[in-house]
């Protein structure tokens, strides 16, 4: 049975969750349920950064301890994977002890690259990371709109400038394939205007003595970035070298957002040499949720909240819309008016109806089968090509075309009209392939729906249900 291993980013959890955070859970757990789907043998993991200083100035801000508020959100952030039906085997928090052990036995692997120094620089704790000036917008962070501070301090360095040459090299060759090909483009122009060796500590008391102590160095703490790139082995119980760890790494596809594409295509890949482990396989950089053009940002504040549209309008109908309408590649705009037109058309109308009317046909003409051969064709094998290359909305866009033509089919043939028995069978048998096919496809993306579906019309008798998807007035 062939492995997979499957990642999302982990964010802070400097304030909840939103829906920017949700559309990379739901897009990796698509991956999860294909892979299981197919049989392979499937570790999804999810978590929470809970080492960041955003979250010790968050916990500051409200006066309570960093332990309370890092508890407080990362439950919301496991209850949100819950909420929108994830299927993560793991969650890992980065205060863990088995991820502080793992985080301190990698440092200790990648020693021969790391040293000491003075250092001055611009920092933007949005990002937790040094921004040279030319890479500022009117001096501000590109991504938080915020001027970045100027630091001053004594800290642990990463030789990533050795590495130059062979990360060029690994990605250029899809060794450690970057998808979509844009962010390619985007890595590799990084890397050939030079990379710089990085700052991997921080001074005890500028982390105010939150996150992971230096190995031998207590003055020190381990910045974040290093400190959480490292979940993806330490959940695997690295720190024991666990047989979790034997059997899943490297990471077959790591799930991530555009603005964190430099720490996992160039940081990441970097340090695994060093310490001498396998690279991961690919990485999918997905875009922005946009409100009116704008990036959904908890410290912009125009957020909106997962929990809530589930509770309003069904969990699937919200999985559904994020994968349909945030195209793969690229940013998406979100807004409420569009997700209830999405919903009536595509949902209640087009997948609804075809159900429906199918159900109450094949009930009233007392039409039975037997249990019915559902071979795969060119409609699995163009989907496992869509895929390849995580175009979720293109898959759901194909599927839906084949439920209009399902439905163009009943409107061609109209069975109400049809007196002959063996005519309607051949009409329904047609119909219910059709049906399950679509059903199973649509598994990994509305996963509760589609196996309502698959239920119902799996049966001898096919009898009419409660409607799916109720038309939104």
């Amino acid at each position: 049975m062939e492995k997979k291993y499957i990642t999302t980013a982990i964010p802070y959890v400097n304030a909840a969750p939103h829906i920017g955070f949700a559309l990379e859970l739901i897009q990796a757990d698509v991956v999860a349920r294909y892979s299981r789907e197919k049989k392979e043998d499937t570790f999804f993991l999810t978590g929470v950064d809970e080492n960041s200083l955003k979250n010790v100035q968050a916990a500051e801000k409200e006066g309570i301890s960093t332990q309370e508020l890092v508890d407080r959100n990362t439950q919301k952030f496991i209850d949100l994977t819950r909420t929108l039906n994830i299927s993560n085997d793991e969650f890992i928090r980065t205060t863990s002890e088995k991820h502080k052990l793992g985080t301190q036995k990698f440092w200790q692997a990648c020693k021969n690259d790391i040293y000491k120094k003075k250092y001055k620089g611009l920092y933007c704790v949005g990002c937790e990371s040094f921004y040279l000036k030319k890479d500022l917008t009117n001096g501000k962070c590109p991504e938080h709109k915020t001027k970045p501070e100027t630091v001053e301090e004594e800290n642990y360095f990463f030789k990533l400038s050795k590495y130059q040459k062979k990360l060029e090299k690994l990605i250029e060759s899809d060794e450690y394939q970057v998808v979509p090909q844009t962010r390619k483009n985007e890595v590799l122009n990084f890397i050939k205007n030079g990379l710089k060796d990085f700052s991997i500590s921080r001074s005890k008391e500028r982390a105010k003595g939150w996150g992971i102590p230096v190995p031998g160095d207590n003055s020190q703490i381990i910045y974040v970035w290093f400190d959480a790139l490292i979940n993806y082995i330490s959940a695997l119980d690295y720190d024991i070298n666990g047989d979790k760890f034997k059997k899943f790494w490297p990471a077959d596809i790591h799930v991530i957002g555009k603005g964190i594409s430099r720490f996992h295509a160039i940081y990441w890949p970097a340090m695994l040499l060093s310490a001498g482990l396998p690279l991961p396989k690919k990485l999918f950089v997905h875009g922005y949720v946009n409100i009116g053009g704008e990036k959904i940002s908890k410290s912009i504040g125009n957020t909106v909240d997962p929990f809530e549209l589930v509770k309003k309008y069904d969990v699937d109908a919200v999985r559904y819309f994020l994968l349909r309408e945030i195209p793969a590649h690229g940013d998406g705009d979100f807004s409420e008016e569009r997700f209830r037109e999405k919903y009536n058309a595509d949902l209640s109308n087009n997948l609804g109806n075809l159900i429906s009317r199918t159900a109450n046909l094949i009930e009233k003409n007392e039409i039975e089968f037997a249990k019915l051969e559902v071979k795969p064709n060119e409609f699995e094998k163009q989907i496992d090509k869509f895929y390849s290359d995580f175009k979720f909305d293109e898959i759901l866009k194909f599927i839906w075309q084949k439920i209009d033509e399902a439905n163009l089919y009943i409107n061609k043939k109209e069975p109400w009209k049809v007196k002959e028995k063996k005519e309607l069978e051949k009409i329904f048998k047609k119909l219910v392939i059709g049906i399950q096919k679509i059903a199973k496809a649509l598994v990994p993306f509305i996963p509760e729906t589609a196996q309502k579906i698959l239920n119902q019309f799996s049966q001898p008798k096919i009898k009419k249900h409660e409607i799916l998807f109720p038309r939104i007035k």
